[in-house]
Formats: structure tokens, C-alpha cells, sequence
């Protein structure tokens, strides 16, 4: 359920309630309880009071102007108030300063169904005016224009899975302004080029404090590559021109590139010695149990990463870890399970092959 500034709340899970003064992002707002106290609140915490709403509603149909059927009436658009919010007002922001596009799945448990919010996010000290172009069903369309505080952020729009398409390509212009800049910044223009396959694969949305949960992040510019006008004469006499960069998708390091021997591939050893410090107090089920946690989490990493071949290295013993992996495997489509090089390997490890097709 959305809420916007205004609406009167109930706390689901406790008595009590009061009125939404602020949307921070999609998952969570502030709320201003009674005595004035304002408080951060997950939405998924929050029901509408319904009573309010009800009295509110009677007192708008008792009070409004009569309209003649043959006027319609235009739907309201959102204030564009209404859609900023600071970066992160309950902690500190880790991310690089600069400008940012951040496409955030709304179901956070699955993060590749339902729909997405697509902000712009100004993680830098000065105020920004943008303009955001998109190539739409061929044809380049301004959709978007305005401005963003210092340290803000701003929802340019709820975003359908199938029409990721018309959200992903086109150009993002940007002017800069400051009251007492150390530096005055060029117009910034950048080329977006984001591949929808991305948007499918569970790596993509990593862990950030620029919104509330995890998201594609696609760093537009750091505000260390802004360029600078270093001299009004200079500027003067050559013109002032635009800075241009190609958006970068922000990526946590792979699970899978700690093991990485070459090209797209990688080894990975799967003696318990090798994943915990102490094994003592482990039973013959735990061990099992974490080698084959480990064993799915750098498989996945593999697979969404576009490796080709994977070697685990699972020891001798009595086969069961052997027999867990192949019977994991199994439950994929595209991968092939193999003996690795016994000449490299003995008869301990196991090659998988990844051939799986990029969305």
C-alpha cells in the first residue's frame, strides 16, 4: 500500500497511530505520534485509518462544487515534494558521492518479480536541475525534468517487469548549483545503456545505504569526475562544455571471483578445514551441511556471473558430499557434472559446466 504525507496511520502490530509528515522511500516513513514525536516506521507496519478516512471523504462530498457532467476532471499529479526524500536520514551513506540511478524491487523476498521504484538519487553537496531522456518503442522521449536537493532523493516512477525496455536506455543531462561553491561543476550528460537481462538475475541487486533495500545501482557519475571549470578566461575563450559519462551498474564483489583460476572459470575446495576455523562440537551432519551452503551460494554466484566451469574440489571420503552435489545439480537446467582432471585433482573433485543462456 502507498502512503503520502497527510494520511491519518494505525500501528498494526501496537495501539496507537498518528499522521504520515514525511515518505522517506518506498518501505518506510515518518510518523508524528502524539506529543509531536516523530518517529521512522516501516510501511509494512502501517494500515490506513480507515475511520478518518471515511469522515474525511463525507466532508469532501458534502463541501464540493457541483461540475458539470461535461467536464471532466484531470487526475492530480504528485507533487514533486512529495516524491523527494533525503538519501538516508537514520545513517550514514557508505556509497561513493556523485549522482546515481537506483532501480529498487518493491518485494525485497523476491527480488525479480513485481515492480520497482526508479529513483534518482543526488548523493552530493550540490543542487541539481536534470532532464532524463529514454528511448521508448524507438523513438527518444523526454520523460522527466526537475530538481533535487543536496543529499536527496527522487522516485522519477513505479516501474512494470514488462516494460523494463522503455527504462533502460537514453541520456540523463544534469546542471549543478551551490550558493557558495569551492568548485563550479560543467553540465554533466550521460549516456545510459542498462541491459534488461540484469534486471533478472539476483546478483544484480546488491546491498546499499542509498535506498531502503537492496537495488540495481547504476552509478551515473562520481562527483570526483565532474569536471571543473578552473578558469573563467579559459572558460571564456574555448566555451564551456558538458562532462560526458557512461552510467556504470554498481556491483558487490562476487562470491565466485575469490575463486577464479582464469577465463570464466574457477576453483573452489570444499574441505571443511578450508570454510571454518573450528570444527570442533561439529557433528558429520553440520559439516554436510555447510559445505553444502557454501557449495550452492558460490554455485549461484557462478551462474549469475557467466562462468563457464566451476571445479569443486569435495575430497575422497565416503561420497556423501559427492552424492549431495550431484543430486543438487540435478535440479538445474543447463548444467553438466563431470569428473575433474585426475591428474590435477585425484579422484576428489567434481567439474561442473555452466550453459546456461544470458537473458
Amino acid at each position: 500500500m502507498k502512503f503520502k504525507v497527510g494520511d491519518k496511520v494505525n500501528f498494526l502490530n501496537e495501539s496507537g497511530g498518528g499522521v504520515i509528515t514525511a515518505v522517506i522511500d518506498s518501505r518506510m516513513v515518518k510518523v508524528e505520534v502524539e506529543g509531536g514525536f516523530e518517529m521512522p516506521v516501516l510501511t509494512s507496519e502501517l494500515i490506513l485509518d480507515y475511520r478518518a478516512k471515511e469522515l474525511e471523504e463525507i466532508e469532501k462530498e458534502y463541501n464540493r462544487p457541483v461540475v458539470s457532467s461535461s467536464v471532466k476532471e484531470e487526475p492530480e499529479e504528485e507533487p514533486e515534494s512529495e516524491r523527494i526524500s533525503e538519501i538516508s536520514p537514520f545513517r550514514s551513506v557508505k556509497e561513493e558521492k556523485g549522482i546515481y540511478l537506483v532501480y529498487e524491487p518493491h518485494d525485497q523476498q523476491w527480488l525479480l518479480t513485481g515492480e520497482l521504484d526508479l529513483f534518482l538519487v543526488n548523493h552530493t553537496s550540490y543542487d541539481i536541475l536534470y532532464s532524463l531522456f529514454l528511448e521508448q518503442e524507438g523513438v527518444m522521449k523526454g520523460i522527466d525534468y526537475g530538481s533535487v536537493p543536496p543529499e536527496s532523493k527522487i522516485v522519477i516512477e513505479t516501474l512494470d517487469r514488462d516494460h523494463l525496455d522503455d527504462w533502460s536506455k537514453g541520456f540523463l543531462q544534469i546542471l549543478f548549483h551551490h550558493d557558495e561553491p569551492q568548485n563550479i561543476l560543467l553540465p554533466l550528460h550521460s549516456k545510459i545503456n542498462v541491459k534488461v537481462g540484469r534486471f533478472y538475475k539476483e546478483g544484480s541487486y546488491v546491498s546499499n545505504t542509498l535506498v531502503g533495500g537492496k537495488a540495481l545501482v547504476v552509478n551515473i557519475s562520481p562527483e570526483t569526475a565532474l569536471e571543473k571549470e578552473q578558469n573563467s578566461l579559459l572558460a571564456q575563450k574555448h566555451g564551456v562544455s558538458s562532462k560526458r559519462t557512461d552510467a556504470q551498474e554498481v556491483k558487490e564483489i562476487p562470491l565466485i571471483d575469490k575463486h577464479r583460476t582464469g577465463s570464466r572459470e574457477a576453483v573452489v575446495d570444499l574441505h571443511i578445514g578450508e570454510l571454518v576455523d573450528n570444527i570442533s562440537g561439529l557433528s558429520g551432519s553440520d559439516m554436510l551441511e555447510i559445505q553444502m551452503n557454501y557449495f550452492k551460494k558460490v554455485l549461484e554466484s557462478a551462474i549469475v556471473n557467466d562462468y563457464e566451469k566451476v571445479t569443486f574440489i569435495h575430497g575422497v571420503g565416503n561420497g556423501v558430499l559427492k552424492n549431495a552435489i550431484i543430486r543438487e545439480i540435478d535440479q538445474y537446467e543447463g548444467l553438466e557434472g563431470r569428473m575433474a582432471s585426475i591428474t590435477k585433482f585425484g579422484v576428489g573433485a567434481i567439474d561442473i559446466h555452466i550453459k546456461l543462456k544470458d537473458f
